[in-house]
């Protein structure tokens, strides 16, 4: 662990020490049972919810709260990622046609854990909005493969989806009372995960931490909440897309009444950023008040995870529900030796799988391009007013937002080419993935012109590898490539606009 991280987050390990203690004796509780074993565990749960938050040297209220709120933001960036990772890998040929009900089956798992990606997404961007909300900065990055602090639940892993991986989701949003109690299946998945992860974690401790503070005035004052940040920040509006109550995305199914649910929070005061926090706790990782209305993301894994366990019984080791795509994929870089390192945050003894296969090189540095363009139009959109501060007939907040999601149905596309195609030529039964390379930045550069350049310049970049793909690629995705052309050249001639209106 980096030793900044381990001197900065001594409050979270105290109390992720006391949710330790209290689970302890939650499982005494209901050993001894009677008065004695309910009074002993209520005392020391008074104790520990009394025990004061002490914010750490060279910081102060404010400062300490951002900290923790950008470890909370990596969190939900890298499980998005993995979410979304494993279900692109489920489907593909390996699975029977007959009967359909496996496939059908699968199909339902992958639209659940696309809407739980989805929710993650919208926690991502909420966190912006606190954020924004504190004049804090932003913060859109996420580690590469990392293993920096206890609260991320497990080292960061691209791979397709099993019982294994699929056990670690379940532990990272499950609730700690859960996980501690007496259900076999909590023993079981905490067996598989301690298997696979020298010491998994689920990232409660941080969410309490975080609420505690934030609702504080004696650590934050209340003239650090900014309001007027508010037409600055995400709203559900623009970035729900209708997924609220399970309105949208459960066409199979599979998912249980209300989900997904995608929450994107504007806030305006202290109680809409603790209400916000609190939302995205219950929803997901730190859920302790599961409704029908809205289950947690734990609820609908754990789901998938009996549901898989029997269609495994079933069919045994004929053939499984996932493609088998490459692990944590990575294309090596070009040097004059053919030698090559793992890129910087990525170590050696971790499982690791190289892209050879140049036809599926070329998609992966489509996707990792497409990738940093997604979230270079997130970053700008909280620099960008709503309202009509129009360019021509163009809203640029409004172009900024439909870009955005432009490039995850983009995203979608190229990643399904991908899993669809050999890692390597002529050897192995592995396909490739997408890689989901760190950008080497995420930081726009200053005026307003300057970062539409930054798009455009990133568009330029991207028109090259398309065509390099239309040259040694099949005919059946030059529809898809040449489409793309198109909306890039449709988008760099608004973009041309704006900066001659602007110039």
């Amino acid at each position: 662990m980096q030793s900044n991280y381990q001197r900065f987050l001594g409050p979270i390990f105290q109390r992720a020490q006391v949710e330790q203690r209290r689970s302890e004796i939650t499982r005494q509780a209901a050993i001894v049972g009677g008065k004695e074993g309910l009074q002993t565990f209520l005392t020391e749960a008074v104790i520990s919810d009394d025990q004061k938050i002490i914010v750490p040297p060279e910081f102060n209220g404010k400062d300490y709260v951002t900290f923790l709120l950008h470890i909370d933001a990596e969190i939900e960036h890298g499980l998005m990622l993995q979410y979304l990772y494993a279900a692109y890998s489920l489907g593909g040929p390996q699975v029977p046609e007959q009967p359909t009900k496996y496939r059908e089956q699968i199909s339902s798992w992958q639209e659940v854990i696309l809407g739980i990606a989805k929710e993650e997404m919208g926690h991502f961007v909420s966190v912006q909005n606190v954020l924004k909300l504190l004049g804090a900065p932003l913060h859109f990055e996420r580690q590469d493969y990392p293993w920096d602090t206890p609260f991320y639940p497990f080292p960061f892993k691209l791979e397709p989806l099993t019982l294994n991986s699929l056990a670690k989701y379940v532990y990272a949003e499950a609730p700690s009372s859960w996980l501690n109690g007496p259900d076999p299946l909590a023993k079981e998945i905490t067996s598989l995960v301690t298997q696979d992860v020298h010491n998994p974690h689920n990232v409660g401790a941080l969410f309490q931490v975080l609420l505690q503070l934030i609702q504080d005035p004696s650590v934050i004052g209340d003239e650090i909440f900014q309001a007027d940040t508010y037409p600055f920040q995400a709203k559900f509006d623009e970035w729900g897309r209708g997924y609220a109550g399970g309105q949208r995305g459960n066409t199979q199914g599979g998912s249980p009444a209300g989900s997904p649910n995608v929450l994107v929070m504007p806030l305006a005061s202290r109680d809409d950023a603790f209400n916000a926090l609190n939302a995205i706790a219950e929803q997901g990782e730190d859920n302790t008040v599961e409704t029908k209305d809205d289950p947690s993301h734990f609820t609908r894994f754990l789901n998938i995870y009996t549901e898989m366990k029997a269609m495994i019984a079933e069919v045994g080791t004929a053939w499984t529900p996932a493609r088998n795509v490459a692990v944590n994929p990575y294309i090596s870089s070009d040097v004059s030796d053919g030698s090559s390192d793992p890129s910087e945050g990525q170590t050696t003894d971790e499982e690791r799988d190289e892209i050879t296969n140049p036809e599926a090189q070329g998609w992966g540095h489509l996707f990792n391009l497409r990738y940093r363009m997604l979230l270079n139009f997130l970053t700008h959109s909280f620099v960008l007013e709503d309202g009509l501060n129009c360019a021509g007939d163009m809203t640029p907040r409004g172009l900024i937002i439909n870009s955005t999601f432009g490039e995850m149905y983009n995203l979608r596309a190229i990643a399904s080419a991908m899993v669809q195609l050999p890692l390597k030529m002529g050897t192995g039964n592995k396909y490739a993935g997408p890689p989901f390379l760190v950008p080497y930045t995420l930081a726009l550069p200053t005026g307003e012109l300057n970062r539409w350049r930054t798009h455009a310049d990133l568009i330029q970049a991207s028109a090259q590898i398309i065509n390099d793909l239309v040259a040694a690629t099949p005919t059946k995705n030059h529809r898809y490539l040449n489409g793309l052309l198109e909306a890039d050249k449709k988008l760099q001639q608004i973009i041309n606009e704006m900066l001659s209106v602007n110039a």
